[in-house]
């Protein structure tokens, strides 16, 4: 047996894994106090609060990832343009 590599917790790793804990955690809160309903928005297709947020995640995800491939310019632009979307999404999704 080999040793165990284990992940270094860096601080912002341990700040983005908390703030999605955070905001999870407030979508169910906020769930359970105002349960929400199916609406349209710009997105093709009804969807629900939590619909609308894996959507933006997903989305700011794929943003990060592709800002990382095809530029060398700074991640905070990239996190500011990932938490535009993820605002717009939620809003008008």
């Amino acid at each position: 047996m080999g040793s165990l590599e284990w992940m270094a917790w860096t601080l912002p790793t341990a700040i983005f894994f908390v703030t999605i804990a955070l905001i999870l955690t407030g979508m169910t809160v906020w769930q359970i106090i105002s349960p929400g309903t199916e609406r349209r928005g710009f997105l093709p297709m009804a969807t629900t609060r939590g619909d609308r947020l894996f959507i933006g995640l997903l989305g700011s995800a794929f943003i990060h990832l592709g800002w990382i491939g095809l530029t060398d310019l700074s991640l905070w632009w990239a996190l500011a343009i990932s938490v535009a979307y993820l605002l717009a999404m939620m809003r008008w999704g």
